[in-house]
């Protein structure tokens, strides 16, 4: 493919600086200026001339071209209206892209997806804002955006907890949540010194691959995912205890118990060492 222009820090220094561009805290800004990490992000994302690729978060553009390069269509969800007129020159060569200056978590996606791509399940690619991760892949999850796949650059802690598994520290309400969703790969992790500026933690590339349907059953989806948090709530205490004191739940702690002797698990058991499957058999249970 035709090689970008703005995967190094000298591109993108150029570009800003022919702006009165102010990097925002509020909105996270870390623009990657690694060509070799943004390589193994379209390499991960597997990105296809079939493909509409919703891209949130494009900053001025770097991914975007890479993006625009491989893909059918490229959609940009950019919320900083101080990085159009920026965009509006990196991609003024690809016609394959619209830019909409919106925040995502207000958006209608399905509906963008339903105009763009007939409803057919999209790949979204991202360098989200760490402090709002969460929200928007959680938003993506469960609004059931017709989703095949997404390939995001997130804080390295964030991704070690969504890979982990039951009794590691890391594992928690978001391991469960997005693990219930999609399957979780590793693909890099990203030093601060890829981004301008240099965040001050690490970060992962991690590509999460949709379930058509999720990999247990459970009755109620609400109630299930209200268990997981309630059992997380207080680490240290047992399942049964944090259970009995979720006042949304209203469970006593010898209901709780009873079930997990119906599952064979001890009524002492805290809630990191339960799996996604025994969440969901106790869910039904208690349900």
């Amino acid at each position: 493919m035709t090689k970008p222009y703005l995967g190094d820090a000298k591109g993108t220094i150029e570009v800003l600086q022919k702006y009165p561009f102010r990097f925002q805290k509020k909105f996270g800004q870390n623009f990657l200026v690694d060509a070799h990490v943004l390589e193994k992000i379209l390499e991960a994302a597997h990105i296809t001339k079939e493909d509409f690729v919703l891209e949130i978060g494009p900053g001025i553009g770097t991914m975007t071209q890479y993006l625009c390069e491989a893909a059918r269509e490229v959609a940009a969800v950019e919320i900083d209206s101080n990085l159009l007129p920026i965009l509006a020159e990196t991609l003024k060569d690809y016609e394959n892209v619209s830019v909409i200056h919106q925040d995502i978590m207000k958006m209608d996606i399905a509906g963008l997806v339903q105009e763009k791509n007939q409803g057919r399940p999209v790949k979204v690619v991202a360098n989200l804002p760490y402090y709002i991760t969460t929200p928007i892949l959680m938003g993506l999850f469960e609004k059931h955006v017709p989703m095949e796949s997404a390939t995001v650059m997130v804080q390295k802690e964030v991704a070690e907890r969504m890979k982990a598994r039951p009794g590691t520290k890391d594992y928690g309400a978001l391991s469960l949540a997005v693990q219930y969703y999609a399957e979780v790969l590793f693909v890099a992790n990203v030093p601060p010194n890829c981004f301008i500026p240099h965040p001050k933690v690490g970060s992962a590339v991690i590509r999460l691959i949709t379930y058509e349907k999720p990999p247990v059953y459970v009755d109620n989806e609400e109630f299930f995912f209200a268990i997981i948090r309630a059992s997380f709530n207080q680490r240290r205490k047992t399942l049964a205890n944090s259970l009995k004191n979720s006042q949304i739940l209203q469970l006593s702690r010898e209901r709780v118990e009873e079930a997990l002797k119906k599952m064979n698990l001890s009524p002492q058991i805290r809630g990191e060492a339960l799996s996604l499957e025994e969440f969901a058999a106790l869910s039904n249970l208690l349900l």
